[in-house]
C-alpha cells in the first residue's frame, strides 16, 4: 500500500519506518527541512534505541520530503502522527493537527483513509471527517479512522512491531477493510499483534484511558511509597508482593520521582479537562496530577532539610533525561530540581550519557540561565567529584551499574539522593543514603 505519515517525531518517525518494515511504501513528511535533510542522510534526529538501523534495512521502501501536496496527492492511507501539546488551561491543543487535515484537503486527488495516530480529544476524528469532506475537491471522498499508538520511548521500535494491540476504530466497512489490510502482517508470525476493531470515539478514549491508568500507577505507587518510608516498610518488598497478583500485575509498580515524558503528563491533563467541562470531573485523575508534581521535589525538600542552607552547596545531578534510552527532557522531573537547586544558591553539576545537548539546547525554554552555577560533564566520576552531594533523577544503566565505594572516595561527604532506588541498601552502608519508599 502506499502510505504517507504526517509528521516526523516519535510516533510518526517509528510508524513510518515500521509499515515500510512490514512492506509497504511509505513517505514521510514534515515542516522541519533540518529534521529532513537529516533522514534522507540515514540519520535519525531523535535517540531511539535502534531505529536507525531499521531505517537503513529499509530504505528502499521509504522516502522523506517536505513536499506535502506531492506526498498526499495518491496515497492510499494517510496517518497523522503530530504532536498535541497542552494548552495552559491543560486541554489539548489541535493546532497541528488541523493544519495537516487543511494541507490534505488541498493536495487530495483521490479517495483516501486519514488515520490519526495523534492523541485527540474524544469526538476529534469526528469533526476532522465532517471539515476534510467539505474541503476536499467534488468528488473525493475521506473517511477518518483512529488509530492510537501505545507506544514507549526506548522501546518503540519493539511496541510498535510486538504491539501488545492494534486498535482500530471506525463504522465504515470499507475504511474498516483497508486498515485491516494495512496491519495484516503485523497479526501473522512471528508478531501475532491482537486486532481490536471498535468505534471512533471508544478508540479515542482507550488511548487516554490506558495512559492515565499507567500514570495512576506510578502516582498510587509513589504515594505507598511515601508511607512506607513513615512506617518503616519497604516498597520494593511491597511492590513486588502486589505485583504477584495477576489482577494487578507487576508493571509500573516502581516507586521513584513521578512521571513524565511526552504522553502521562499531557494526557492526564487533558482528560480532566475534557471531564470538568462535560460535568463529571474524574478526581482520581485530578489526584493523580497533583501527586506527581509533589513526588518530583520529594529528593529535593530532603537534601533541603538535611542541609539547611544550600548555599554555595555543589549538588551533582546524575541524570536529565526523564527516562533511560531517550533524549526526552519533556516534563522530566531534573528540570524543576535543578532550577529549585539554581535558585538556592547551589553550583550544579550534571550528568547525562545522551540528554546533555538536548538540555542545553532548551535552557532558555527551562527558563535557567546559561551562568557558570551549572555545569555538564561526561563522566560520573567528574560529576561528583568534590560534591557535597548527589541527586540521582534517571536509572540510566552507567549510573545503576556505577561502583558505589567512588561515592565515598570522590564526595567531600557521601549523601546520596537517589529517586529511582538504583542501588541495595547494603551496598551504601557508610553513606547518607536517601531512597523512595525504602
Amino acid at each position: 500500500m502506499k502510505v504517507t505519515v504526517s509528521g516526523i517525531g516519535y510516533v510518526g518517525l517509528v510508524t513510518g519506518i515500521a509499515l515500510s518494515h512490514i512492506g509497504h511504501t511509505v513517505t514521510c513528511v514534515d515542516v522541519d527541512e533540518k529534521k529532513v535533510k537529516m533522514l534522507q542522510n540515514g540519520i535519525s534526529p531523535i535517540y531511539e534505541p535502534g531505529l536507525e538501523k531499521l531505517m537503513l534495512e529499509n530504505k528502499n521502501r521509504i522516502n522523506y520530503t517536505t513536499n506535502y501536496k506531492q506526498a498526499y496527492a495518491m496515497s492510499d492511507i494517510i496517518i497523522i502522527g503530530v504532536g498535541t501539546p497542552e494548552r495552559q488551561d491543560g486541554s489539548a491543543n489541535l493546532d497541528y493537527v488541523y493544519l495537516v487535515c487543511e494541507q490534505i484537503a488541498e493536495s487530495l486527488e483521490k479517495d483516501c483513509i486519514v488515520v490519526l495516530k495523534s492523541t485527540v480529544p474524544i469526538g476529534t476524528n469526528d469533526d476532522i471527517e465532517r471539515k476534510l469532506n467539505n474541503e476536499v475537491k467534488k468528488g473525493i471522498k475521506v473517511y477518518v479512522v483512529s488509530n492510537p499508538e501505545f507506544l514507549s520511548q526506548g522501546t518503540a521500535i519493539n511496541d510498535t512491531l510486538f504491539a501488545s494491540r492494534i486498535v482500530v476504530g471506525t463504522d465504515n466497512k470499507y475504511a474498516a477493510s483497508m486498515m485491516y489490510k494495512l496491519y495484516e502482517p503485523l497479526m501473522n508470525e512471528p508478531y501475532n499483534v491482537p486486532y481490536l476493531l471498535t468505534s471512533r470515539k471508544s478508540a479515542e478514549m482507550i488511548k487516554y484511558a490506558s495512559n492515565d491508568f499507567l500514570a495512576l500507577k506510578i502516582s498510587y505507587i509513589n504515594e505507598i511509597a511515601n508511607l512506607c518510608k513513615s512506617l518503616g516498610a519497604d516498597i520494593e518488598e511491597v511492590s513486588k508482593g502486589m505485583g504477584l497478583d495477576p489482577r494487578i500485575g507487576k508493571n509500573f509498580l516502581k516507586a521513584g520521582i513521578g512521571y513524565g515524558g511526552s504522553c502521562f503528563p499531557k494526557d492526564t491533563k487533558a482528560l480532566h479537562w475534557l471531564s470538568v467541562i462535560n460535568g463529571i470531573e474524574l478526581k482520581t485523575i485530578k489526584a493523580c496530577i497533583e501527586v506527581n508534581e509533589a513526588q518530583k521535589l520529594i529528593l529535593f525538600n530532603q537534601l533541603k532539610k538535611d542541609l539547611v542552607d544550600l548555599n554555595d552547596k555543589t549538588i551533582a545531578v546524575l541524570g536529565l533525561t526523564f527516562k533511560p534510552n531517550t533524549d526526552d527532557l519533556r516534563d522530566a522531573p531534573s528540570i524543576i530540581n535543578i532550577k529549585k537547586l539554581l535558585c538556592s544558591g547551589v553550583n550544579v553539576k550534571a550528568y547525562d550519557p545522551i540528554g546533555i545537548n538536548n538540555f542545553k539546547k532548551n535552557l532558555k525554554k527551562f527558563d535557567i540561565n546559561n551562568d557558570c552555577n551549572l555545569q555538564f560533564y561526561d563522566s560520573i566520576d567528574d560529576t561528583i567529584r568534590d560534591a557535597d552531594a548527589v541527586m540521582i533523577m534517571t536509572e540510566w544503566s552507567s549510573i545503576v551499574n556505577y561502583d558505589v565505594s567512588k561515592y565515598k572516595k570522590l564526595m567531600k561527604e557521601p549523601r546520596i539522593y537517589d529517586g529511582r532506588n538504583c542501588y541495595k541498601l547494603e551496598n551504601m552502608k557508610g553513606m547518607l543514603y536517601f531512597s523512595i519508599g525504602r
